[in-house]
């Protein structure tokens, strides 16, 4: 075991998905502490882990949790709940007086019973939060001290091994910038700026700092690859999730049981550019600001009292055209070359089952749903939940996600895909992505209707374009233009 006194301060952040912007904000200050070690799912979980079990562990070896309240996060069962109730627990075991739970309000709420013992710190207003921030790590200092932990800045060649890996092994600056889609990083949020540049909003560093400024700099954003899987960005009021370029496997063995014939066979497709994908299909909300500017009638009669809620009855057309309105609106804010648009089907696939040849497996296999090979309609909406209706968009996020972090692409509402429906394998050069094609299209994901058999990753829906069988919907992606 290493000495305690050579460690950081290991800090939990429990928290509400909703709050995430102003817990990353947090998570980025805390960070530049050299003696902090903060904790958050979306920097520290990856795709494959058990979320429950990686969090209990996660606790259980923290030193302090802080415990970010909004009037979401208090009022609001799931995650953020169950996890209070574990670091509540564990705090009961620790020794009286110990500073182990702080709790920070991110506005105006009423602070949960169980709480009231613990004095609070409030991170609002805007003009306030670096008052707070300086309180906190007073409170983290003193539960430092206590243990037995250095709070000093370390010395340079110290904090240079704390980084983990070296420049050579993260790869160089121009790595960095053509990993994924360019532009500017500020607070771990990718914002889409000019093609080929990454500008980090941080002060410049002296000569003498330059190399672990680096190294940190690696640490964050230029991951291998099987952590770039993390990225994410924000256009038009959606996020997206980065998918990178690379091989996968598509459709089903014929061995598979559960596959149709038209699966068949499984082969290999390499997608020779990076991607991005909505992490949620699109909304009735977000779909009613384009019938509005369109003049045209919602689909869903009741959607005000569902704006959470995928939309449906949306046909092939009229999903292209929201596409080609959202270019219009988000002109200029793309990456040269990208254009918002449905994804092909392998763009699709892809990004719901993962692909292990991307991460040098190669054993033949992938992802029957979106979080693995053994069914669970925990995990997602389909007929075998019995809720015979839509649900909100993320309700089964982050259980069900896909190895890439989008949601909900089992179940729902089927998803229309750009792609003509032919037979494999996939060759994206052969008509099945020419726009102005006629014949039917290809739907995926299965809806709340459809059985688990359907709502695999591999199932291949087909529907003419003019027609709204399954009440399909639909989610957005940015990609290279294919015309």
């Amino acid at each position: 075991m290493p000495n305690s006194l050579n460690r950081p301060l290991r800090v939990f952040l429990c928290h509400s998905s909703n709050d995430k912007p102003l817990v990353r904000e947090l998570y980025q200050k805390l960070h530049t502490e050299t003696w902090i070690q903060p904790w958050l799912d979306e920097e520290e979980l990856y795709p494959g882990q058990d979320w429950d079990i990686e969090i209990e562990k996660a606790v259980e070896q923290t030193d302090a949790v802080i415990v970010f309240l909004s009037k979401n996060s208090v009022s609001k069962e799931g995650y953020v709940q169950a996890e209070l109730r574990y670091v509540l627990d564990i705090a009961r075991t620790k020794p009286e007086e110990t500073i182990f739970v702080i709790p920070v309000r991110l506005e105006e709420c009423q602070v949960p019973r169980r709480l009231m013992i613990y004095q609070y710190v409030d991170y609002f207003p805007k003009e306030q939060r670096d008052r707070t921030f300086q309180r906190l790590l007073t409170s983290l200092k003193r539960r430092a001290d206590s243990l037995g932990l250095k709070t000093e800045t370390p010395a340079p060649e110290k904090e240079s091994k704390r980084s983990g890996k070296s420049i050579e092994e993260k790869g160089s600056a121009k790595d960095g910038a053509e990993t994924g889609i360019s532009g500017s990083v500020v607070d771990s949020n990718i914002i889409v700026g000019d093609h080929n540049t990454i500008i980090v909003e941080k002060p410049q560093p002296e000569p003498n700092q330059a190399l672990d400024w680096l190294n940190d700099y690696y640490a964050k954003y230029a991951k291998p690859i099987e952590e770039w899987r993390t990225d994410r960005i924000e256009l038009g009021g959606m996020e997206f999730m980065r998918v990178p370029a690379g091989k996968f496997l598509m459709g089903s063995t014929k061995e598979n049981k559960l596959a149709y014939d038209d699966e068949r066979p499984q082969h290999t497709v390499d997608i020779p550019y990076d991607y991005w994908m909505a992490r949620f299909p699109t909304t009735n909300e977000q779909y009613s600001a384009f019938v509005k500017a369109k003049g045209l009638k919602h689909p869903v009669g009741d959607w005000a009292k569902k704006k959470d809620h995928p939309v449906a009855k949306v046909t092939w057309k009229d999903a292209m055209a929201y596409c080609q309105w959202l270019n219009g609106l988000l002109k200029g804010k793309l990456t040269s070359g990208l254009i918002l648009r449905l994804p092909t089907e392998a763009e699709w696939e892809k990004a719901a089952r993962g692909s292990p040849l991307l991460l040098g497996e190669g054993r033949g296999e992938v992802n029957e749903w979106p979080w693995g090979n053994q069914f669970d309609k925990n995990k997602c909406n389909s007929s075998e939940g019995g809720k015979g209706i839509t649900t909100p968009v993320g309700l089964y996020s982050p259980q069900g996600d896909s190895p890439y972090l989008c949601a909900d692409m089992a179940g729902n509402v089927w998803e229309w895909t750009h792609s003509l429906f032919k037979p494999y394998p996939y060759k994206a050069d052969d008509g099945r992505e020419d726009e102005k094609a006629s014949g039917a299209r290809v739907l995926r994901g299965g809806s709340f209707n459809i059985s688990r058999r359907l709502a695999r990753c591999a199932f291949r829906g087909v529907v003419d374009i003019d027609l709204l069988d399954s009440d399909p919907g639909f989610r957005v992606g940015a990609s290279p233009n294919l015309s």
